[in-house]
């Protein structure tokens, strides 16, 4: 019989007489800034976090080396795949480098995805992973976004190599070369 209880601070997962640490997930950088550092072990994250995290706040940066995280380099098919999984969505326009690196070891290790970034929940969920919010509701529905022309409004998926900013427009539109913005998806 499979049960939880706690053992010395960290949640143990009891399959007859084997223990397996249930504290295996993929870590944003607010999990880094805001969860106390017991709560963090055994947590993975990307290499990319840890400027991302010093240029936060150094002093938790220098905490965190005591925290027991597996620091992982993304290899590049699991970039590819995370490019493609946040393209299907449309969230990729809107996710930085780092994002990117989270969501692909999410991907390619099929692990729970901590995180407040909701671009991050909404790609993740839309690919069938499950996500944790840190100090957040969370996400609460899937949206599936597009690009939409400024001009003459046509509609058009958002592809894996879509520019990337956190505002404004990504790109051109095909037909009439105005600029496109990320827009959420009509139901049909």
């Amino acid at each position: 019989m499979d049960f939880f209880e706690e053992d010395r601070g960290e949640r143990c997962l009891h399959h007859g007489d084997s223990r397996v640490r249930s504290m295996n997930r993929v870590l944003d950088t607010a999990a880094l800034l805001h969860w106390p550092v017991q709560e963090l072990r055994g947590g993975i994250c990307a290499f990319s976090q840890q400027e991302e995290l010093a240029s936060v706040s150094e002093t938790r940066s220098l905490l965190l080396e005591s925290a027991q995280l597996e620091w992982r380099a993304v290899p590049k098919d699991w970039l590819e795949q995370a490019k493609s999984v946040a393209s299907i969505s449309g969230d990729l326009p809107r996710l930085s480098d780092v994002d990117l690196d989270v969501l692909a070891l999410a991907v390619g290790l099929s692990l729970e995805l901590v995180t407040d970034d909701y671009r991050l929940q909404n790609a993740y969920k839309n690919h069938g992973g499950q996500v944790r919010s840190v100090n957040t509701k969370g996400a609460g529905q899937v949206w599936m976004w597009e690009l939409r022309c400024t001009g003459c409004r046509a509609t058009f998926p958002v592809p894996s190599d879509a520019k990337r900013s956190k505002r404004g427009a990504v790109g051109e539109c095909e037909r009439c070369g105005s600029p496109t913005e990320i827009k959420r998806m009509k139901k049909r």
